[in-house]
């Protein structure tokens, strides 16, 4: 059973009543919106002023009293971490070796990250994953039994650390070449792909194993993450259909990863291949992969600092017992996972206008909700009273999908492939020029504006991009309304 959101006049009101699936029973009308459209995330959606702040408001359901620990998350998402020893235990511990030096660092504004543009900028929001094949029996083995989603490089581990503390010497420094690829649509337009390549200079331990898998991720924006980890899974996993027994095209199937919280193999919903199972693991990942904070899932004052990296594992760290031997202790994870699922979605923009009713249907009828599912009621949960029970609109399956050679990574992570990558959720993708000052799509910001990034997409996809190229202008400007008014 799904409930609807019934908004009176003022807007103020809601009402849950229930109705019988999450689908349309009749064809859509593409006249009007549909009821509780324009509030994406339900009654947790924002209403406030777009602006440079639009992906930084609390649910806008949230009790008073609970605000208090949005705005305690929201200090620690911001700290600033530092070195360890320090003159306060509070903010000591970063690195030896990190990416970032707060999470707002990577997602500013709460928004999207960026590649490097121009020689002073640098890659902070664009890191590199890392990791091998496995060697022998026992590593095959603990990947079929989703004991790891990786194999890391036995050097520099799961994740390249491009920043160090004084006295460490970073792991290297990522770098980038561009290729353009000309395609030219269906109407004569002229439109230009840039292709990345990456290499890392200036390695600091040693050589990388040469079969090296190398991956780029850029931070994605933090709107709705609650709200995704509420989605029913059998909701999600009504979805998958590995084997394409509809004959659509489309085969998205779930990642499934081993859960450090629960002891247990779950279904993955968060990173660019759902290789995290829960906001919570998510970000303590984050804490130590990132900043080198030890956190109550990953306790080591090193951060991600192998055998092989014996400096860095010498170096004084901020574990210290008025924090339960940790830098982060449970009480400051739980304020930053509270924050971080309580980002609230904004309100749609125009989504009565006539240009993006058009390109609304453009999206439906090409088959673009085949995969940027539209929408889902959430769980009854009393624990998450902002996320329980809303009809939301992600437009996400949060599935793995084959997106094609162009967009391959050749890094296998958990079950998803070298090929594959989870249905990036389309709310608020129309507010990153406003909310992060640029217009960088995918997931190592290839695509300069949202028809690069469709003109990326192949494997089960290209149909829909094939689809895309053809359109008049018109038409496609159409669609493009649409997407940036989710």
């Amino acid at each position: 059973m799904r409930f609807q959101v019934i908004v009176n006049i003022s807007l103020i009101a809601w009402t849950l009543t229930p109705v019988l699936a999450d689908t349309p029973s009749s064809p859509l009308d593409y006249s009007r919106p549909e009821a509780g459209e324009e509030f994406p995330g339900g009654a947790a959606t924002h209403s406030k002023k777009i602006n440079k702040d639009a992906f930084s408001n609390s649910s806008a359901n949230m009790s008073f009293e609970r605000e208090i620990d949005f705005k305690l998350g929201n200090a620690f998402f911001k700290r600033v971490w530092v070195s360890a020893p320090s003159s306060t235990q509070a903010a000591d511990g970063l690195g030896p070796l990190y990416n970032a030096r707060s999470c707002q660092r990577c997602h500013l504004k709460d928004g999207r990250g960026h590649p490097p543009n121009g020689p002073k900028d640098n890659a902070v929001s664009l890191f590199l994953r890392l990791s091998v094949p496995p060697r022998d029996d026992n590593e095959r083995q603990q990947l079929r039994d989703h004991k790891l989603n990786v194999i890391p490089e036995p050097v520099y581990g799961t994740q390249l650390q491009d920043f160090a503390i004084p006295g460490q010497r970073a792991e290297g420094r990522m770098q980038i070449e561009y290729e353009e690829i000309p395609v030219t649509l269906a109407d004569g337009a002229a439109i230009s792909l840039r292709k990345p390549r990456y290499s890392v200079q200036d390695l600091g331990y040693g050589p990388l194993r040469p079969d090296t898998q190398i991956s780029p991720r850029i931070a994605p924006q933090m709107i709705g993450l609650g709200l995704l980890e509420a989605i029913p899974e059998e909701a999600l996993l009504a979805l998958a259909d590995p084997e394409d027994r509809d004959h659509d095209g489309l085969s998205g199937r779930p990642n499934w990863v081993w859960s450090q919280e629960h002891g247990r193999v779950m279904l993955g919903r968060f990173g660019w291949k759902a290789g995290a199972p829960s906001v919570n693991e998510q970000s303590q990942g984050a804490f130590s992969g990132d900043i080198g904070i030890s956190v109550p899932l990953h306790p080591s004052g090193a951060g991600e600092c192998t055998p092989q990296e014996k400096e860095c594992l010498d170096a004084p760290n901020g574990n210290s017992e008025q924090y339960d031997n940790l830098e982060a202790n449970e009480d400051v994870v739980k304020l930053v996972v509270f924050y971080a699922k309580n980002l609230a979605v904004p309100k749609r923009r125009d989504a009565g206008d006539p240009a993006v009713l058009a390109g609304k249907r453009l999206f439906h009828e090409i088959g673009c909700a085949g995969c940027h599912q539209p929408r889902y009621t959430t769980r009854q949960d009393p624990d998450n009273p902002e996320q329980s029970a809303q009809l939301i609109w992600p437009y996400t399956d949060l599935l793995l999908h084959d997106l094609g050679e162009g967009l391959a990574d050749g890094r296998p992570e958990g079950e998803a492939d070298g090929r594959e990558w989870r249905t990036a959720p389309l709310w608020g993708i129309g507010l990153t020029p406003i909310v992060n000052g640029h217009s960088y799509y995918l997931h190592d910001g290839r695509a300069r504006g949202l028809l690069e990034a469709i003109l990326w997409h192949g494997g089960e996809a290209e149909p829909q991009r094939e689809a895309v190229k053809r359109l008049s202008k018109q038409d496609r400007d159409q669609l493009l309304r649409f997407v940036e008014s989710l």
